[in-house]
């Protein structure tokens, strides 16, 4: 089991790379950031609520006839909406398209490290089956299935397997 020192060095590395990640965003993915964070919100929605049933009201409304810019069926609204709708589809798309390239860099490591264990884990049970047979313990020294477990296995191969075996 790991010392809570060795979890928190962990902890520690792990904090280090997501701060790194997000200090070498530019100002553009900053503000992409912020802007998609705000579309996000419950505050966005209803200020849109709010924003949408007054210009109806103004627009709709016998007693404020001075105030109509936009009568039904609305279409100056429809246009801020559809420009809107573009400029805000642009940011999370940008948004989505950084967090993917992130996802891609773990996935990068995790996959290296993967690759390790495997390594060490097939040396590990390569040192156990010699132990066991120097001190007489035959059995698990013979066994098929840890031998197969100690033999180097192909990442190509097990790829290709994949591969040549989903639909």
């Amino acid at each position: 089991m790991e010392s809570p020192n060795h979890v928190q060095e962990h902890i520690d590395t792990i904090l280090k790379h997501e701060q790194d990640f997000l200090e070498r965003r530019t100002a553009t993915d900053r503000l992409g950031d912020s802007i998609a964070a705000f579309v996000g919100s419950l505050r966005f929605v209803v200020i849109h609520l709010i924003t949408f049933a007054a210009w109806m009201l103004v627009n709709t409304s016998r007693a404020l006839a001075w105030g109509r810019f936009d009568p039904f069926p609305f279409s100056l609204l429809g246009t801020c909406i559809s420009l809107e709708a573009i400029l805000v589809a642009s940011f999370i798309l940008m948004r989505q398209t950084r967090l993917a390239r992130r996802a891609d860099e773990r996935d990068h490591l995790m996959l290296q490290i993967l690759l390790l264990t495997e390594k060490e884990i097939t040396a590990v049970v390569q040192m156990n089956q010699q132990i066991a047979a120097r001190i007489g313990l035959t059995g698990i020294a013979a066994n098929k299935e840890i031998e197969e477990l100690g033999q180097r296995t192909s990442i190509d191969e097990v790829a290709q397997t994949i591969q040549d075996n989903l639909p």
